[in-house]
Formats: C-alpha cells, structure tokens, sequence
C-alpha cells in the first residue's frame, strides 16, 4: 500500500535518484534493514535472514558465516516512481574504512539504531564519518519489538552523544512485543501492521493516543518552526504548520543537516519499511539538491554538476576481483560513460577502456548500455583503476579528491607454508591490498618476513581466511602486534650537525643547528617565526634563522630531511611523531654547499638530535565498551585491570551492566575468547580507537 504522494519536481530525471547508505553498529539491524527494503520494493522475492545465512547483501561466504557485514554491498532499487542505490556497510569497527569510501560518494545516509541500546559506540564513530562528509541522515530506531525498546530513551541517547536536533515524526503504536504499528505525526495518521500482513492498512489515530500524537505534534512543529524561517512565519500566523510546510521544513532541515528526522519500527517484522521509504524518498536529496563536485587541474580548482551532457567525472570507491573479471565501482559525478568509452585515469595518467557496465545488486548484475550523472554502477575492464581513482574524459581532465585512508594499527607476519606458494601468496597479498586499501603489506628489513598491517584483529583474521579460501594457500600467521610510535618527552636545544664530505670531486658541506621539543595536537601550532610549515602528521619544522646564513632553498631542504628522519626512531625504529623543530643557526660554502648537502645534514642531525634527547614509545589505545550480567562484573574489572585497563564508566542498560574502559589495543588480542569464557557466553564488547599513549618498555611485543 503507498502511503506517501512525493512533491520533488519530475522534471529532470535525476530528481528521482537516491544515493544513501545504511549506517549502524553492528547488530543494529542494517542488514535487516537492507533485505526488507528489497522485499518491499519487488526487488526481491523473499526475505533474507541473517541467522539463515539467505541475505542478498551479506553474500561472501564469510559475512554468512560471521553474521556480520564486512564488504560494503552496493544494490539498486525502485520506489514511487524512484531509484535508490543503496550501499550496506558494516558495523565493524575494523571495517571502518569500508564505511569511509562508501560515505564519500554517498549524497544521504539511513542511520540505524537499535531500540535497547541506543547510541553505541561505533553508532558513534560512523555518524563522526557523515559529519565529515556532510552527508545528510535520518535517523531509523529499530528492533522496537524487542523487551527493553523505549523510543524515547533511544532518542535522548542520540540527542545527547550525537547532537543533532532529533525530529521525532512517529509515535509508536504498542510496546515491546506488542507494537504493532506507529502514528505518522506529519499527516496525523495511524499505520497498523496486523499479523501475517506485508503493508500497513492506513486508519484514524486510536483514540488511546489521540492526545499524546496532538502533543507530540506540538512539539514537533515548535521545533521545527525555531529552526527554519519559513515554517515559524507560519507558525506564528496561525498556531500550527499543515502537513505540506512540515513536510517542506523536515526537507529542508534535513539536508542542511540542521535536523535529523527520525522514525522507528521493527525491520524483522516489516513494520515500518515503508513509511522509511517514503521518507528517503521526501526528505534526503537527490543529486541535483547536492553541492556540486570539485577537482583540480593543472592546479586550478575545478567544479562539476550533476549534468548528463557535461563532461564526464566519476570517482572509483571500491575494486572487486570476481571470478568473472575484476569490477570497479563507480560514483558518476557528471557527464555520461557509455560502454566501449576510453576514459583518462587522472591519477595514473593513462588511459582506460570501459569494457561493460553493470547495475548492481550485491553479487548479481544488469548490464547497461550507459550510465549518467548520479548513477552507482560498476563497470568491468579497467586494469589499472584503484579505490580513489577518478576516471574522467580525456578531453577534459579532472582529479578529484580521493576518500582518506585510515593508518593499519596491527600487523601480523606471514608467510607459506610450502616453499612452492611464496609467489602465489605474494599475488594473493598484492590483490587483496589493491581491493582494500587499508590493508598493507612490506617486507621486515632485519627478518625478512612478510608483514601484513591492517585495522584490527578481526580485519587480519578476514584477510587470511580470503587468502585460503579463494586462493587455496595453506599459511602460517604470527601473533598480532601493534603499530608503535614514538615522540619526544625532554628535547634538546642548540644541537649541532655539520654535514662535510670530500671525495675529490664536488664536495659536500652543511652545517646547522636545531631545537627539538615535543609538539602535541592539544599544543601551540603557531609557527611564530619568520618560516615555519604546520603541522602534518604531527610534525612542524620552522626557521628562525637571520642574516641569510642559511638561504631559504636550503631551508626547505633541511626540513625534507627532517622528514626523512622521522621514519626511524632511536627507541625501535617505529616513526616518530609529537615534535617541533627549528633550525636556529646554519653556515654554509661558496662552492660545496647544495640542497643534497643540507638536506643530508638535516636527516642526520635531526637522528642525533633525537638520540641525545628524551624519548618516550606510544602505543595505540582504544575506548572498549563491555556489556555483561551484573554477576560478571567483578570479573570483568578485574581482567581489564590485568590488561592494563583503566575503567571510565559503568551503568546499566536493557537488564545488563555496561562498563567503559580504555585499554592498550595490544592488551586486547584474545580478549573477545576470553569474555566468552569468564561470562558463560553472555558477554560481548566493541571497541573504537582513539589514539595513542605512552607504553611502558615491558609492553612491546611482536614484529616491528
């Protein structure tokens, strides 16, 4: 049964596109969600479960196992006369960089939360991501069925750890195991799902609730009407908004990101997929309601509508090797890409020919003749495109920004079994490195293995599960260890380098004189003198040189030097960050003084200089949220201790104890065994990384 008429102009075709991902902790539900927004569009004629392992977006044998999202899915459906390109990302924090490619080409963004627990942490960490993009969301609280569910309760956590302004449009119909449907606040409705029904039936508001929807409604309309211009004149000439204004200001305040309009309902049970639909459809934006996308080229600053005949410009998010040929997704900026087109890989610059384009609907495929601006597509031929490409056409070159690359934090060292397999598991790495970019692989210059970086445990343990499954290699794994840095604690001042080499030819000659100090974040990044670069990576090189003793081009080579130094600390040979370095006094030589010189000089000197002063390790740390019996409790307290822990919170939520601590994220290998042992089962926990912090000697452990 429809239940929305839309007011978006149909003028121009892509006023009828959706691009939006769902986002959500894990177990929230996004999968679910997923699967019952195909049934109810026709897309799919049967539900997928989770537990069944029948789910159309989770469809690697992994996620079927697991039970849970680890490769962002990319489907394609219709509703009211609309198309939706949806992207299913994971919940994971390991997985976190799936997240960030596909917000980066995403115009709107379904977050879920579940009923019960609210806000959780890594609900947390993606709605931060969407923050950064822009990406307009609203908001779906589901599992509204389950003993605990309190919309209320779920609305205030999302009030007070996320901070928008939460617009709440729905007032449940039932409670718990009893909820059965939800008033629509907007047009002041009641939409009931009986019992073994696939739509709602549309009817009065029961009278039971006549008089909390009015309130309700009431408050809906004054906060709408204290954040958008329009709606308060109206509110203030007549004491209310019709539905038509309301509607009108949840769009608008929607995608100025000004509101989060928030609906809820049962996913499992199909209750409340449709008014979300309707939703999706009203109140997030299309690609004409997008700001236009922006590149450069040759250096100048460039931008691109949303425009079929401009030229074209996609950006490539994701590369998928099947056993069909190897895909590459692609979010189409401007222009056209027809099938048999070469286009221009600005980052590479070559060119690449388009060999098919495919509709996506996770691993099944429609071919298309074209795809235009604002389509999600992948397209098949391309041999040298990488997550972060941009393809555009060659008579109009364009680059556009690529979606950031998170920093692997864990390594693992791994290598063949036989002898006979080094090669092909060095393909396999290779592959998996080029499909995931935020996986990493170098080789240990003092032992020689092969060393795999990633985000987390779970996302190393994937990786190697892929590499014997798909590629049939048996491997040996290494204990996990994590990605150390180290800083400065008590610098050194008036540290000097001379740089002086004669070898019969052109000599060498540089001489300089640096400050070392500790440089944080939380710190001043003012340059304060006459040169100075801020900050990148938490390193800032500045100049306080005078009389031209040391001529500016030597000064820029002095801090590439510097640089240079900065990825070998004295301490282990892991990077160092956290300092500032000035370079105080220099001399140099009429004929042997040249960039190489004082660039040498200023790796060289900046080591000592590091040698000779303080230094402290740091190690990543993380915020780990564990959920327990009240029983455990003890327990749990006393194992975070033992790990290093430092416990920052506990409470209690849906019937079970809640406890917040951060721990050294090397402390944490085999926790989630050890959880399930000391609790019978009934103990899980997330973490979200947050940084790092100073370790002691005693806790470094494994390959460097």
């Amino acid at each position: 049964m429809r239940t929305h008429v839309s007011t978006h102009t149909r003028t121009n075709p892509l006023a009828t596109v959706r691009n939006l991902g769902i986002l959500a902790h894990v177990d929230a539900g996004k999968t679910t969600v997923t699967e019952r927004i195909l049934y109810t569009t026709g897309t799919t004629h049967k539900r997928g479960e989770v537990h069944d392992g029948t789910t159309v977006t989770d469809f690697d044998p992994q996620e079927r196992d697991r039970g849970i999202t680890i490769f962002a899915a990319a489907v394609s459906c219709s509703w009211d006369g609309h198309r939706i390109n949806l992207i299913d990302t994971p919940g994971h924090v390991d997985f976190a960089d799936e997240v960030e490619r596909s917000l980066r080409v995403l115009d709107g963004a379904v977050a879920v939360f579940d009923a019960v627990a609210g806000v959780e942490p890594q609900s947390e960490s993606v709605w931060r991501q969407a923050d950064r993009h822009g990406v307009p969301r609203i908001a779906f609280v589901n599992k509204m069925d389950r003993t605990g569910a309190d919309l209320d309760t779920a609305v205030a956590s999302i009030r007070e750890r996320l901070h928008p302004a939460p617009l709440v449009v729905q007032l449940p119909i039932g409670a718990e195991h009893r909820f059965t449907g939800v008033v629509d606040l907007v047009r002041m409705r009641a939409l009931v799902w009986a019992d073994g029904t696939e739509t709602a039936e549309e009817g009065p508001v029961p009278d039971a609730l006549r008089e909390e929807a009015a309130r309700r409604r009431r408050l809906l309309e004054e906060a709408v009407a204290e954040r958008h211009p329009a709606a308060l004149e109206e509110f203030c000439d007549r004491e209310t908004l019709t539905a038509a204004t309301l509607a009108a200001a949840l769009r608008d305040l929607t995608r100025t990101g000004d509101g989060v309009v928030v609906l809820c309902g049962s996913a499992y049970r199909n209750r409340g997929v449709e008014p979300l639909l309707d939703a999706v459809v009203a109140y997030l934006p299309s690609p004409l309601d997008v700001p236009p996308v922006h590149g450069t080229h040759d250096g100048t600053e460039e931008e691109r509508t949303a425009d079929p005949a401009a030229p074209m410009a996609a950006l490539a998010f994701k590369v998928n090797a099947t056993p069909t040929g190897r895909l590459t997704y692609l979010r189409v900026y401007s222009g056209t890409i027809e099938k048999g087109d070469t286009v221009w890989d600005a980052g590479t610059r070559r060119t690449e020919r388009v060999g098919r384009i495919l509709r996506v609907r996770a691993d099944r495929h429609d071919p298309l003749e074209r795809a235009v601006a604002g389509d999600i597509v992948a397209v098949v031929g391309l041999k040298s495109a990488r997550a972060g490409s941009t393809l555009c056409a060659p008579g109009a070159p364009l680059l556009l920004e690529p979606p950031g690359v998170a920093e692997p934090v864990v390594h693992v060292a791994v290598e063949a079994r036989r002898s006979t397999d080094t090669d092909r598991l060095a393909s396999a790495l290779a592959r998996l490195t080029e499909e995931d970019p935020s996986l990493a692989v170098r080789t240990d210059p003092e032992t020689g293995q092969t060393v795999l970086s990633g985000m987390g445990e779970l996302h190393l343990e994937v990786a190697m599960e892929r590499v014997r499954r798909e590629y049939g290699l048996e491997v040996s794994v290494g204990r996990p260890s994590v990605a150390y840095r180290e800083t400065v604690g008590e610098g050194v001042t008036g540290f000097v380098h001379r740089h002086v080499k004669q070898d019969g030819g052109a000599g060498q000659f540089a001489h300089v004189v640096l400050d070392v100090e500790p440089w944080g974040t939380d710190g001043d990044e003012s340059t304060d003198g006459d040169e100075g670069t801020e900050g990148r990576g938490g390193f800032v090189f500045r100049s306080t040189v005078t009389g031209g003793r040391v001529p500016q081009e030597y000064v820029r080579a002095v801090e590439a030097g510097c640089r240079d130094a900065l990825a070998e600390g004295p301490l282990g040979g892991h990077p160092v960050t956290g300092l500032r370095v000035t370079l105080t006094d220099g001399q140099t030589h009429v004929k042997d003084s040249s960039d190489t010189a004082f660039r040498t000089a200023g790796r060289f000197g900046l080591r000592d200089a590091l040698r000779a002063a303080a230094m402290v390790l740091l190690e990543p740390v993380v915020d780990v949220t564990v959920t327990v019996p009240e029983d455990a409790v003890g327990g749990v307290h006393g194992d975070l201790a033992a790990r290093r822990g430092r416990v920052t919170g506990s409470g209690t939520r849906g019937g079970a104890t809640v406890v917040t601590a951060t721990v050294p994220l090397a402390e944490l290998f085999g926790y989630a065994t050890r959880l399930r042992s000391r609790t019978q089962g009934r103990g899980t926990f997330t973490a979200r990384p947050t940084g790092y912090a100073p370790a002691p000697a005693t806790a470094v452990t494994g390959v460097r």
